[in-house]
């Protein structure tokens, strides 16, 4: 099990890098939602370009910190429950909730969006709007990278409830 446990914490190692590199473009799109307001309102310029980053930066931020979010627990739960089990049971709850919702959820993201994402580099789709950013075959490609990332970190929390229900690693 010595390498079970090495692969779940390089697994939420990577997981946490990305997290915390992540975490930035919160402050850079809330830097650049200022600019755009101060620009629009405080001197009559628009830019659709950057109206878009703000989109870019708030899509990267959540479908790549969505594996960061499983990591630390930030997503939703019936805590009411939850929270009154033992630390078995809670890893029963977590490793059927990743078979049954989570990895199945993942795969048909990833390998629905593939064809999608393919069509949209196959032309290398860009803004509809004059002045927009010219790619958006960039954006929609967190679609299969986010689904890889959130299974990468959904295989990690099901081998870490497999440690706890082996009896090698605490809650």
């Amino acid at each position: 099990m010595t390498r079970v446990r090495r692969l779940v914490q390089f697994i939420d190692a990577f997981t946490e890098a990305c997290g915390r590199c992540l975490a930035w473009l919160a402050a850079a799109m809330a830097l650049l939602t200022a600019a755009v307001v101060l620009l629009r309102y405080g001197l009559g310029l628009g830019s659709i370009a950057a109206q878009e980053a703000v989109t870019y930066l708030h899509a990267t931020l959540f479908m790549l910190g969505a594996a960061y979010a499983l990591k630390n627990g930030a997503h939703v739960r019936v805590d009411i429950f939850y929270q009154r089990v033992s630390p078995r049971t809670r890893a029963w709850i977590d490793s059927l909730g990743s078979i049954v919702f989570l990895l199945p959820l993942c795969a048909l993201i990833g390998l629905g969006s593939l064809s999608f994402v393919a069509q949209a580099w196959s032309v290398h789709e860009s803004s509809a709007d004059a002045g927009g950013i010219p790619a958006v075959f960039l954006l929609k490609t967190l679609l299969p990278l986010m689904a890889a990332n959130l299974a990468l970190q959904g295989i990690a929390e099901l081998l870490r409830n497999a440690l706890i229900l082996a009896g090698e690693e605490t809650a």
